[in-house]
This record gives C-alpha cells, structure tokens and sequence, in this order.
C-alpha cells in the first residue's frame, strides 16, 4: 500500500494518432530528414493540433519516422486530425503516410529530458492498429470505431475489416476509415492475408 501511495502518477484516456512514413528506413539521410520536416509543418498547422495544444490537452511524441499525437479531449480529435493531415498530403505526394487511431489509458510519464510523455495501452494499441495499414490508410481501432458510429456523419465512412492477428498472436478488429477520396479504399495486406488464411483453413475442414 506504501509503494502505491507513494506513486502520484495518473491513469487517463488518451485519444491516440500513430503515424509513419512508408519507406522511410530505406531513403538517404537527408531525404528522411525534409519529409520528418514537412510532416512536422503539416500536422502543426492542423485545425485539432492547435486546438489541442492551446488547451493543453495534447502530447507529442517523435517516433523517429514519423509522431504519435495524443489528445486528451475529444474521442474524434484524432480523426479529424487525421482527416486534416490527408487532405494536405495532397498537395505532396512525395510523402507516403500511414495512420492508426485507437483510445485508451495511458500514464503521463516525464521523458529523459523532463518533457511530458505518455506510456500505455493506448499508445501501444493505436502503432498496432497502423502497423497492420499501407500507404495511405487511415485505420482504426473498434472502440474508436464504435464511438463514431454513434453518430450518423461517420457511419458511411467506416468499414469493417473484421479481426487480425498481429506481434505475439494478439488479435485486433479493424476498421478502414474512408472519406470521400481521402484514406486507402483497398484493404490492408495484413488483412488480405488474414482473410485468405481465415479461408484456406475453412476450405480444408470442409474436405475433411
């Protein structure tokens, strides 16, 4: 009980935005370097970035090739923000994203250098909800999915891309966000490859 009192850290919800540059391990130095700056410009100058951080309700994290934004307000802000930030790669296709949403509890946490971080399910869950989309995908979990749905604006725009395995055999619902032409219409490869085990495996118990 002593350990525990001592510890003044708080559990929250964090509405969690993982995202990455496709390829960016395999592009020289500078290159990565000018696409990490024109992420960064993108993503600062969105409308749920500046709301976010002038209450602030957000924290940013570098991931190296590319950033997790945690929102502690709304369960749509990184939507939205994510939404935003597809919009203006129109404009540089050059820059090949990925992003994943998901909702949970995360632990403010300083950093090395005494900056605000956060460590959690919420965190590690939404890198896995993108880890398993391509260029252009905007996926997300099936809680966040499910918050949306409530409402008749962004039902249209989800679509069901059913349960996957990822690292360590955990299994995650998916969802593919779709916005007229923004986000990746075709479906992850790690849930085409799902799907064409899910259907090897029914093919053969049905000869059997």
């Amino acid at each position: 009980m002593a350990a525990e009192s001592g510890n003044d850290s708080q559990l929250e919800i964090a509405h969690v935005l993982f995202t990455d540059i496709v390829g960016y391990s395999k592009l020289p130095i500078d290159r990565q370097s000018e696409l990490l700056r024109q992420l960064n410009q993108i993503v600062r100058g969105t409308e749920q970035f500046r709301a976010a951080e002038t209450v602030g309700k957000l924290v940013r994290l570098p991931t190296g090739d590319g950033m997790a934004l945690a929102f502690f307000t709304s369960p749509d802000a990184p939507v939205r923000c994510a939404l935003e930030i597809a919009q203006a790669l129109k404009s540089h296709p050059e820059l090949k994203l990925r992003m994943g949403v998901d909702s949970g509890p995360v632990d403010q946490v300083p950093d090395v250098n005494d900056r605000s971080n956060v460590a959690g399910a919420g965190i590690n869950m939404a890198r896995r909800v993108m880890d398993c989309g391509d260029a252009g995908h905007i996926l997300l979990s099936k809680r966040v999915a499910g918050d949306l749905g409530q409402y008749t604006k962004w039902q249209p725009r989800l679509h069901d891309l059913g349960e996957i395995e990822v690292k360590h055999g955990v299994r995650i619902s998916l969802v593919n966000f779709v916005a007229g032409d923004v986000g990746n219409r075709s479906s992850p490869p790690s849930s085409s490859a799902q799907s064409s085990s899910n259907a090897s495996r029914r093919g053969g118990a049905g000869m059997g």
